[in-house]
Order: C-alpha cells, then sequence, then structure tokens
C-alpha cells in the first residue's frame, strides 16, 4: 500500500503554495473618456440654445475621440435638465450646458430652487456669449431706442413689448430699460421665443427682446427691424445697427452658455475638459459656426467661469426682484 499523506497536510500545503503565488492584479480603470458621454441641454431642440449645444458637443465629441449624445430635457426655466445634472453621479459622463437662465435668473426667480448653482456643480467653462437684440413690428415708427422711450409715454398706457417668458433674460433686459430710461412699458410673456416673434411680425405686439441666433432669420427676411443689439460692441452681422451704450443707455446683456458636471468632479477629468474646450473654441472652424448664429466664443477656465457664475447671480437679483417675476 502506498503511503499517503494526511488530508489536512495536503490542504495545508495547497494553501500555503496558493499564498506564495502573486496575487491578480486589480482591474485597472479605463482612462477617462472610454465611453459615450450624456450632454443634458436643459431646453426643447430647435432652438438657439440647442443649436449651440449640438455645435459645442460634434466639437467635444471629436476632440475627446469619444460620442457625445445630446439629450433635451426642456422645462421651468432651464432647471428640471439641471437638476438632472446636479444629482447625477461625477463620473465624467454627464455634463450640463449651463446657462444664465439656470445658473444666475434661476437663483432669485425660484422660491425654492432644488440645486445651488454654485456649490452642486463643477463649472468647466465658459462657451459662448450671446448678445439680445430689439427689434419692432415693419410698421412700428420707432427707429431708436430715444423714439420707444418717448412713444411710450405719449401714448395711453404705454408700450406693449415681448419676450419669451416671464423671468426669462429677454424679459429682464426690458425691465431694466425701463429702468435706466423711465420707459413705460407692458410685459406681454410668451411661451418661448418663437409664438412671441410670431405675433411681433404680424403685429400684434409692437416689439420684443429676442438672442441675436433666434431673431437673425427673420432680421435677414425683414420680417422685423432692428433697433439696438445689447452686447458691448456691433454684431459682425449686423454691423448697421447699434447698441445700447451707442444710444446714450448704459445697458449690456449677453446671455451666456457654459460647460458644466455634478460636484465632486474629478480634478483630472476637469482639466482634460477645460482644455479640450478652450482648444475647440480657438479654433477657426467651431469660431466662424458659431459666429454666424449670431453667438461669441467664450474663453474661460473653471475658476473664472464659476467666478462668473457667482457674480451673475447677484447682478441679476435685484432686477429679478424689480420685475416682481416668480416661479415656483
Amino acid at each position: 500500500m502506498k503511503n499517503s499523506l494526511p488530508r489536512r497536510q495536503l490542504l495545508g500545503g495547497g494553501l500555503a503554495a496558493a499564498a506564495l503565488l502573486p496575487m491578480a492584479a486589480p482591474r485597472a480603470e479605463a482612462a477617462w473618456p472610454s465611453r459615450p458621454i450624456r450632454f443634458i441641454v436643459p431646453y426643447p431642440p430647435g432652438g438657439s440654445t440647442d443649436v449651440v449645444g449640438r455645435l459645442i458637443g460634434q466639437a467635444l465629441s471629436e476632440e475627446l475621440g469619444q460620442p457625445i449624445v445630446i439629450e433635451n430635457r426642456g422645462g421651468a426655466t432651464a432647471t428640471i435638465g439641471s437638476q438632472a445634472v446636479a444629482q447625477a453621479k461625477p463620473d465624467g459622463y454627464t455634463l450640463l450646458l449651463s446657462n444664465i437662465a439656470s445658473h444666475a435668473i434661476a437663483a432669485t426667480l425660484f422660491r425654492s430652487l432644488p440645486y445651488d448653482p454654485v456649490k452642486d456643480f463643477t463649472h468647466i467653462a465658459l462657451l459662448v456669449n450671446t448678445p439680445t437684440i430689439l427689434v419692432v413690428n415693419p410698421s412700428f415708427p420707432a427707429r431708436s431706442l430715444a423714439d420707444i422711450v418717448r412713444l411710450s409715454k405719449e401714448r395711453p398706457g404705454g408700450l406693449d413689448m415681448a419676450s419669451s417668458g416671464s423671468g426669462s433674460s429677454n424679459h429682464l433686459l426690458l425691465v431694466r430699460f425701463a429702468e435706466l430710461t423711465g420707459a413705460k412699458l407692458n410685459h406681454v410673456p410668451y411661451r418661448g421665443g418663437g409664438p412671441a416673434m410670431t405675433d411681433v411680425i404680424a403685429g400684434t405686439v409692437p416689439m420684443m427682446s429676442d438672442t441675436l441666433p433666434s431673431a437673425l432669420p427673420h432680421l435677414q427676411a425683414g420680417s422685423v427691424r432692428p433697433i439696438a443689439v445689447s452686447g458691448p460692441e456691433r454684431s459682425a452681422l449686423l454691423p448697421e445697427v447699434p447698441t445700447f451704450r451707442e444710444q446714450g443707455i448704459d445697458l449690456i446683456n449677453l446671455p451666456w452658455y457654459g460647460l458644466s458636471g455634478p460636484a465632486g468632479l474629478d480634478a483630472a477629468i476637469v482639466k482634460r475638459l477645460s482644455e479640450a474646450t478652450r482648444k475647440i473654441l480657438a479654433s477657426a472652424e467651431l469660431r466662424a459656426r458659431l459666429g454666424e448664429i449670431g453667438s461669441i466664443a467664450g474663453d474661460m477656465g473653471p475658476e473664472e467661469y464659476t467666478r462668473l457664475v457667482r457674480e451673475e447671480m447677484g447682478r441679476w437679483a435685484p432686477v429679478v426682484r424689480a420685475s416682481g417675476a416668480s416661479a415656483e
């Protein structure tokens, strides 16, 4: 009969030998980004914000080497989509087209905002500035801001002026305009810039403020007439249209869009995204495409953009309160 080792001795020896084998290395996490990135645009498809989001998304996708999937989540002054990003996992795979409405105006407009515009986000880059333009129906007699102020005081009840909605940056521009000039304006809010523009073209309302990208096709068609642009200088697309400042009113309004993620985003991801956005926004091709729709490429990194968000919250708070607009 052959000698055999006791079972316990065999097991013990096996365990000892196993202990001498090198341990399997932990599975390395793939470098970011290793899969598609969700880019939430907090407005419905088809508008100027959506166009900006898709231009940026396409350029970023090419730079990062991964698909960027646009997800339109509109509603509640851009706060629904913004809240979704604030609550997302901070892994770099959910990003937001943050903007003046969701991250500056909403802080005062909403009695109970479901997120903190600074603390609940990682702000990465300012992407785009978009001037606002004041337009009138072609039959309306005003040719300048001074004409609008004069007519508003001469006509009983003042002048009606439309916007894309109560508490929108377009509405607040009108509030500030009236504060600075004493113009008697009656705000007529619409559910979006499209319906408002339709009524201005029809003559139902004589004028409105709108973002330049939204108004541009109607200006080019001659359906409305421009009065003033809200940027610090004239638009290259409309060089004949003077600014508010040129007409004696110290008013600048540049609605902005930026790139943000949830709070706690890894510093390496923030750095990669910041470098990528700076690179694409410096490209002549993207700047030209943004310019074609009346937008201006931004140039701010994480610290500067975070500071801008904070400053804009303070800047617009008194104007929102003066407007009387509020949202639940």
